[in-house]
């Protein structure tokens, strides 16, 4: 094997990000994010904007980068400056400092240049076969043990951290919301806000009927309430059946419901039954609401390896629905609300969230904010340029998982060379379909 040379150019300027030129045409087109931090009260004169240090850091987090002490490696790169369209890189000081002064104000930017970004990029909402589409929220667990961050509590995972609650629409997983919360926090605590808002938001970016889906911890007739109130909602929550006698649902799912026998030793019964619920609202007025309940019994004599049981496994599952369905495909329905699990990943693993970069928790809420923005973006990327035919990555797929855009189009290296008053990104002669991939896109992004 012969030995390199190894060298460092006086003059050229190569790039390992080049994807970012593409970050910066999203961020421009689609949002109006630099109008509107531009309308925050200014630092003081001759201080980097306010827009500036957000598109930084959102440019940080489309890297996989969320540190704050990232941003030092790219104070004297002029790629990260043109593609963001910056007039300066902050200082790591600078940009944690801004962050806290203007935590709120720049969160509620955040929040709304996220539905902003959805409805002007013309994102695709793709539906269930059942001509809905989905509305998937469930909290998850960070893990920031070890750290005195503010907030950081016994999460329900059994570690310290913190446990956010998250909204993700259609099956490719858009990140509609995501509210930062204490470790500690009950799932349904303040939930009833979280879901009127994202309703609101969901409803306004798509004409087709939504399906909210939600696990057990949400099992409470405020949440049902909430969701009857409007229209073009269906929703499947999954039951929790405490203080349930299993003995007793046992009995009447095997004599009211309809049981089979998918192997020796286990039995399956469902059972489907209405409950009405009355309460009086804030005027006085009584309100009456039904619900159905699919109930699955599933009784074991015999496990899986054969072994007899001394006495049967009974396993109790439930869950409400307004959907006119059989009980299995509401089932079916409920079980592919896993899939949001995976998008959790997405952001803790693939975008570096798992441990937060700051010690102050208005700070970290709006480091969610950032990333459900440019984790979107990530995600339209990818779904635009990385699914098809002529793209570098041969497996077909419904969606591309946001470590495989950051891979195969952030870090897609290209030398930056100026002409006149003109810049080229020039890439190498092997980039093949990456070349094909990212010169569509920009295309598309830049003039399309």
């Amino acid at each position: 094997m012969k030995r390199f040379i190894i060298e460092k150019s006086e003059d050229e300027f190569y790039s390992s990000h080049s994807g970012l030129a593409l970050i910066g045409l999203c961020l421009n087109r689609y949002t109006s994010l630099a109008k509107r931090l531009g309308a925050v009260v200014a630092m003081k004169k001759g201080a980097i904007a306010h827009a500036d240090v957000v598109r930084s850091y959102l440019g940080l987090l489309c890297l996989g980068k969320s540190d704050f002490e990232a941003i030092s490696g790219f104070r004297q790169d002029r790629f990260f400056r043109e593609s963001l369209g910056l007039k300066g890189v902050p200082a790591e000081p600078t940009l944690r400092q801004r962050l806290e002064d203007q935590a709120e104000v720049f969160r509620t930017i955040m929040n709304f240049c996220v539905t902003e970004f959805l409805q002007k990029s013309g994102a695709l909402f793709s539906s269930l076969a059942t001509g809905h589409v989905p509305l998937d929220i469930d909290v998850f667990t960070q893990d920031n043990s070890g750290t005195k961050k503010q907030g950081v509590s016994r999460t329900y995972a059994g570690i310290d951290g913190f446990a956010p609650i998250a909204a993700y629409l259609a099956q490719e997983g858009w990140l509609l919301e995501i509210e930062h919360r204490e470790g500690s926090q009950h799932s349904q605590k303040d939930f009833i806000p979280f879901l009127a808002r994202v309703l609101h938001k969901a409803l306004a970016l798509t004409a087709a009927p939504l399906l909210v889906r939600l696990d057990s911890a949400h099992d409470a007739w405020d949440t049902r309430i909430e969701l009857a109130a409007h229209k073009r909602v269906d929703y499947v929550l999954k039951w929790n059946p405490r203080g349930q006698s299993k003995t007793l649902w046992h009995r009447r799912a095997f004599a009211e419901g309809t049981s089979s026998e998918p192997r020796p030793g286990k039995r399956i019964a469902l059972l489907s039954v209405h409950d009405t619920h009355t309460w009086t609202d804030d005027s006085g007025v009584k309100q009456e609401l039904s619900c159905r309940r699919v109930v699955r019994v599933i009784e074991r004599t015999i496990d899986k390896k054969g072994q007899l049981l001394l006495e049967p496994d009974i396993v109790l599952e439930g869950w409400w629905s307004t959907l006119a369905l059989p009980a299995e495909k509401i089932i079916a329905l409920y079980q592919d609300h896993g899939t949001s699990e995976q998008f959790h990943s997405e952001l803790k693993t693939d975008m570096d969230l798992e441990r937060l970069p700051s010690g102050k928790f208005a700070v970290n809420s709006l480091v969610m904010s950032c990333a459900a923005l440019a984790y979107n973006i990530l995600r339209f990327i990818g779904q635009l340029g990385l699914l098809g035919d002529k793209t570098p990555v041969r497996h077909p797929a419904k969606r591309r998982r946001i470590k495989t855009v950051i891979q195969e189009l952030m870090y897609l290296a290209a030398r930056l060379i100026e002409t006149g008053r003109r810049l080229r990104l020039r890439f190498s002669r092997h980039s093949g379909l990456s070349f094909e991939a990212f010169a569509g896109l920009y295309q598309r992004l830049a003039y399309g």
